[in-house]
């Protein structure tokens, strides 16, 4: 084999080879889903306690049929249909599918989610706790509403999130642990970093959207929402009642009540937590210096 074509071979090979590393499908086991009413019960507590209900609920107020506009500094993106609709919902999703969603952004084709969906933080979900919120959404009535496209430059295009997903597991660098042994705190630590997802909005990023996990939790700015500092530091005038009553009513401990999304947020979101995992989350960030 002559060298010029020993060079084009060996080119080849790198670009097959790093092409499959990029846009490989994850390993994701196939699970069954259970429609039995405890699977659905608290499938319905993680809706909530995840979020879904702030950015999925109808615009038209049907269910979880979606269509709220999330403006970004990439563009708007509109919340997916997440009812058990055959033709513009999930219906016919699998469990692997959804694991494949919530932990690895990835649609059942193969094709990528823009990162709107914070699956990068569902990713520490565990494998049950997706499942059961795969239970509850199929137990619900299908509702059939098509979500306007996304409305984004002509460059971001969904093959490119493969590349940006190697970019962000090498730039956000790994979160790290309180190392707490107390169950309460490690409650508060998941609920916060994976199901709550807090870091999406309270985290800054780079120019190209990637999270700065060096500046956890103090604050940042997307379009025109800005997302208040919750990190240790701006919490050190608030008692764990303190955090645990916002969380609940919304109401700071000057008395002054949240507005903005973060108001939509204790309303779907954390008010619907139980004592425990309010009280949970706040042990986490009151307690621990997380960075």
């Amino acid at each position: 084999m002559s060298k010029p074509i020993g060079l084009i071979f060996t080119v080849l090979v790198v670009l097959i080879l790093g092409c499959y590393w990029m846009f490989a499908m994850p390993t994701v086991q196939s699970a069954s889903l259970s429609m039995a009413e405890t699977n659905i019960e608290r499938g319905s507590y993680l809706v909530s306690a995840g979020g879904c209900i702030s950015c999925h609920e109808g615009v038209e107020g049907e269910g979880l049929s979606g269509g709220m506009a999330l403006e970004s500094d990439f563009g708007t993106f509109y919340a997916p249909n997440i009812t058990p609709d055959t033709q513009t919902g999930i219906g016919g999703w699998q469990g692997r599918d959804f694991l494949l969603a919530m932990q690895h952004g990835r649609t059942p084709s193969g094709s990528f989610y823009f990162p709107a969906f914070p699956y990068r933080s569902y990713a520490g979900m565990s494998d049950q706790d997706v499942l059961d919120i795969a239970s509850y959404l199929m137990a619900q009535e299908p509702v059939r509403f098509e979500v306007p496209g996304h409305d984004v430059p002509a460059w971001l295009m969904r093959w490119t999130l493969a590349g940006w997903n190697k970019l962000a597991d090498f730039l956000e660098g790994e979160v790290i642990s309180v190392g707490s042994t107390d169950p309460k705190i490690e409650r508060g630590e998941y609920l916060a970093r994976s199901l709550g997802h807090c870091s999406e909005c309270h985290t800054p990023r780079n120019s190209i959207g990637i999270l700065q996990l060096t500046k956890e939790f103090t604050g940042a700015t997307m379009g025109e929402s800005h997302a208040d500092e919750i990190d240790y530091a701006a919490l050190e005038g608030w008692s764990e009642e303190d955090f645990a009553f916002f969380l609940l009513l919304g109401m700071k401990p000057d008395g002054e009540f949240v507005g903005g999304e973060m108001e939509a947020v204790i309303e779907h979101n954390t008010s619907t937590l139980t004592d425990e995992d309010r009280q949970a989350l706040a042990a986490f960030f009151k307690t621990s210096k997380v960075r």
